[in-house]
């Protein structure tokens, strides 16, 4: 890829620097009796606490990141301050994330407390990059957080411009009068590696712009020469957005906010039919397809459903969100109100075309499928399952249990072992999860039943015995040693019929630490009718 088609990107860095201690505050605000109190907050760092952040107070007060509690508490008393949470604060930088899709779909993670946003091409729907750019300012200002941004044509270059210079907009081509004037600790490197540069005199980046290339490699290492040829937009390496972009994305946006179920359900509706007919001009269906609901406080909720077969009718989508959203057990909240709703068809098919009037058999399967994508829409996808025949005589294993809605051609056209008329069921109709250990006086030996054993503290005395049935261990497929399995079908005195196993062999495959045998272990595995 040549430079030039590299700085037709544009994207916008955004910074929260003081994140740790907003979402505090957020939460938490002063009274009005604590107002203008500084606070800050700490973290463990080689055994002792240190600055992880603070408000503008704080730093007022000549306190910064990385000094130890003691010294801060020293110079201030009256200091607040509250333990950091890591796991919280990606929490709320995922939730800005989330927010900021409402601008472009392509948005990435820049840790521990900024964001990239891929804005090619899209900034013309919100005003121009500079209202776009002012829009995000304003809006997280407005929820509390201390942000500042830039938009340059890479990643590098605008990340340090939001940490010198907040509300640059650099054009194509202007990164390197944009940044030469900055310290070379704005670009982010390594500690030693800027104590390096210092110590060689090269104190902006624009001093080592100056010098060769090869002499930067030479003394820094590729990677920073990499670096430093991104932040004067010299190419750049592509951001790694926290989710795929969906095949098919369509919106609408509100100048009121909207909060009735009536018009949710219609704005769907039109998106549905919108998607649609996107789709049907290149033969495509929808497999899954998400809907964004984007509220004016920043919260986003997002519902997912996912069908077995492609889906050409909005009709049909209509009616498998109604069904999600009226088994939320936690209920769409609209707030104040929805300001924009997103329908997007994350995972698409080619449809292929079937002959179905003719066909009942097509009939049914449609049907049954629609019946299997409106359940799952309403209790979830993983609990409406089929059952797939495996090639193994491990018991446990010889049935796989799958998602219904992606599994259901398998398990229509499964071929399963055919019984033998007359004959009573080799396996039972119940089989238990994990085998249930029984409590067995004797048994005859080697290989014989057990007289009566117990099990959840009933005895159960054996009248009929069939067996055994002998399975013997895949070892090729079993980490660890795996006993010989000998299986009896057992009917006791008041007519219940059992599935045991005895795991092991006498004398020949369970002994102690010592090596000596001792009895194996016996299990009930499942239920007859």
């Amino acid at each position: 890829m040549s430079a030039s088609s590299v700085n037709r990107r544009r994207i916008l860095s955004l910074w929260l620097p003081r994140l740790p201690i907003d979402r505090i505050q957020r939460f938490f605000p002063p009274s009005n009796g604590a107002q203008g109190e500084p606070s800050i907050v700490v973290i463990k760092d080689s055994n002792a606490l240190v600055i992880h952040a603070l408000d503008e107070a704080a730093e007022r007060l000549g306190l910064h990141i990385g000094q130890p509690l003691a010294n801060a508490r020293a110079m201030c008393p009256d200091l607040k301050v509250f333990d950091a949470d890591v796991v919280a604060d990606a929490k709320t930088l995922s939730d800005i994330a989330d927010w900021c899709d409402r601008f472009t779909p392509l948005v990435a993670l820049d840790a521990p407390h900024g964001l990239f946003l891929d804005i090619t091409g899209c900034a013309h729907l919100f005003g121009g990059e500079a209202a776009l750019l002012q829009t995000l300012l304003r809006a997280l200002g407005r929820q509390g957080f201390a942000v500042s941004a830039a938009i340059a044509g890479t990643s590098v270059c605008a990340r340090t411009l939001t940490r010198q210079a907040t509300g640059t907009i650099v054009a194509n081509g202007g990164e390197v009068a944009a940044i030469d004037r900055f310290p070379v600790s704005a670009l982010g490197a390594d500690e030693a590696i800027t104590t390096g540069l210092r110590r060689a005199g090269l104190k902006t980046i624009g001093d080592v712009a100056s010098r060769a290339p090869s002499e930067i490699t030479a003394r820094f290492g590729a990677r920073f020469s990499t670096l430093l040829a991104h932040a004067l937009g010299q190419g750049d390496a592509p951001i790694n957005p926290r989710k795929p972009l969906p095949d098919y994305i369509v919106e609408k946006r509100f100048a009121e906010p909207i909060a009735t179920d009536t018009m949710i359900a219609m704005t769907l509706s039109r998106l549905a039919d919108t998607l649609i007919a996107s789709m049907e001009k290149q033969g495509k269906g929808a497999r899954r397809l998400e809907a964004a609901f984007f509220r004016t406080d920043g919260v986003v909720r997002a519902i997912t459903v996912e069908t077995g077969r492609p889906v050409t009718r909005s009709a049909v989508i209509d009616r498998l969100f109604r069904e999600r959203l009226d088994a939320l057990a936690d209920p769409l909240d609209p707030g104040f109100g929805f300001d924009m709703v997103r329908l997007s068809a994350s995972r698409t098919e080619i449809v292929v075309q079937e002959q179905r009037d003719l066909d009942a058999h097509v009939h049914d399967n449609d049907e049954l499928a629609a019946l299997i994508d409106r359940i799952a829409a309403r209790i979830g996808g993983k609990r409406v399952v089929v059952h797939l025949p495996q090639d193994t005589h491990i018991p446990e294993c010889a049935v796989l249990t799958t998602p219904a809605q992606h599994h259901l051609a398998a398990a229509m056209q499964a071929e399963w072992p055919a019984r033998a008329r007359s004959e009573p069921p080799l396996r039972p109709l119940r089989l238990f999860d994990r085998p249930e250990p029984i409590k067995v006086p004797f048994a005859t030996v080697p290989d014989g039943p057990p007289h009566q054993f117990t099990w959840r503290r009933a005895l159960h005395a054996v009248v009929r015995v069939e067996g055994p049935e002998r399975i013997a261990m895949e070892w090729w497929r079993q980490a660890g040693k795996q006993l010989t399995r000998d299986y009896f079908r057992i009917e006791d005195a008041e007519g219940l019929r059992f599935w045991i196993f005895r795991d092991g062999l006498y004398e020949g495959e369970c002994f102690d630490d010592d090596g000596k045998p001792v009895p194996p272990n016996w299990y009930v595995h499942g239920l007859f009718a």
